[in-house]
């Protein structure tokens, strides 16, 4: 029996179709959320093919799990985000930050201090800063750019103002009093 060699491509073509396939396949899995996929009013899956997990649905707004209980402010070190959280666990606020060149480590804190109206480590004079902790010398809080910039990323500098808007900031000031329970997580 004789095979053509224009049967043999043929076979050879539809391999290699099948196996490009397989890998876009397992490759559309692994996509971050809402790279390459449209999230709103998208098509559902096909048949056969997994949803992804749930925290990969999870909206990133939503208060992180393990963030304690009772009135507290929440940051989270990976989502550069606030919450705001009242004594009946109901989020009041919650909105992004720019965060600063040296961390705090996760953990629960408490403010320490407020000052109304500083210049702030980077030079940029700032509102409503709240303290809560130190790392090595660096004093780590919240505050606002008086002239709404974002903090300056000098690649040295060793900065720990998590940076808030002018309304995120006041909502920060008038919330987070001395003593406040702030909670870091990743």
């Amino acid at each position: 029996m004789a095979v053509s060699s224009s049967g043999i491509v043929a076979a050879l073509t539809a391999a290699a179709l099948a196996t490009v396939g397989y890998l876009a396949h397992q490759a559309s899995q692994t996509l971050p959320a809402g790279l390459g996929r449209s999230q709103a009013g998208g098509a559902a899956p096909a048949a056969g093919v997994s949803k992804p997990p749930p925290q990969a649905r999870k909206d990133p707004a939503a208060l992180p799990d393990g963030s304690g209980k009772g009135a507290r402010v929440v940051y989270s070190l990976r989502g550069d985000r606030v919450w705001l959280v009242g004594g009946d666990e109901a989020v009041t606020r919650t909105f992004k930050v720019a965060p600063s060149t040296v961390d705090p480590s996760l953990g629960s804190y408490s403010v320490t201090s407020r000052s109304n109206a500083v210049t702030g480590s980077d030079g940029v004079p700032v509102e409503h800063v709240v303290r809560f902790t130190n790392v090595d010398g660096v004093v780590i809080g919240f505050s606002a750019a008086v002239n709404a910039s974002p903090p300056a990323r000098a690649p040295k500098a060793r900065t720990g103002g998590i940076r808030e808007s002018r309304a995120d900031g006041e909502a920060m000031w008038t919330f987070a009093t001395i003593g406040r329970k702030v909670v870091v997580v990743r």
